[in-house]
């Protein structure tokens, strides 16, 4: 038995739920998202939240009940929390900045490199060395960060590129005469 799985989805105040063939649809204040179950996989609204139970207790179903009910209770999060990720740029003359629609980053290339920010996420440069990435979808925002990251990855030496907040970069020592 799946211990995630068991676990009932709570239903925050303001956020509602339905599903309709197979398909669960969440809306909240942040905005509405939708997720498509897999064959197998039962899901039921109820007042207090909602539950996630397997047609059959076959290993497959088994391994893929808590992920279902972990992408409902993500979709629960998203539409009434929001999901961010923070980036830290590090080196000489790196730096970010909004400008429009695009995200312009200037990581010591002969050129600038502008990205397009995506539907339904939203980018903000605190100052020019913090990139924040927020929005409801949290695999869309892990995406984006992780696109951003690699224009220019942390490199180990001198710790230059871009990294996420949390990350630690495993520093080498450099050549000795």
């Amino acid at each position: 038995m799946s211990r995630i799985g068991k676990k009932l989805v709570p239903l925050p105040q303001g956020v509602t739920a339905q599903v309709k063939d197979r398909e669960v649809k969440v809306k909240g204040p942040k905005g509405e998202l939708s997720l498509r179950l897999v064959d197998g996989i039962d899901v039921a609204v109820e007042k207090t939240g909602i539950t996630v139970t397997p047609r059959d207790l076959s290993d497959e179903m088994r391994s893929l009940w808590g992920l279902q009910r972990t992408l409902v209770n993500n979709l629960v999060d998203g539409v009434s929390k929001g999901f961010s990720q923070q980036l830290d740029i590090a080196g000489v003359g790196y730096r970010a900045a909004i400008q429009g629609k695009n995200l312009q980053l200037q990581l010591g290339y002969s050129h600038d490199v502008v990205y397009p920010i995506p539907a339904g996420i939203d980018i903000k440069c605190e100052k020019p060395t913090i990139i924040v990435v927020s929005g409801s979808d949290k695999q869309k925002v892990g995406q984006v960060a992780a696109e951003i990251r690699g224009f220019r990855k942390p490199e180990p030496y001198k710790g230059k590129g871009i990294k996420y907040a949390e990350e630690k970069i495993r520093r080498k020592e450099g050549k000795k005469k």
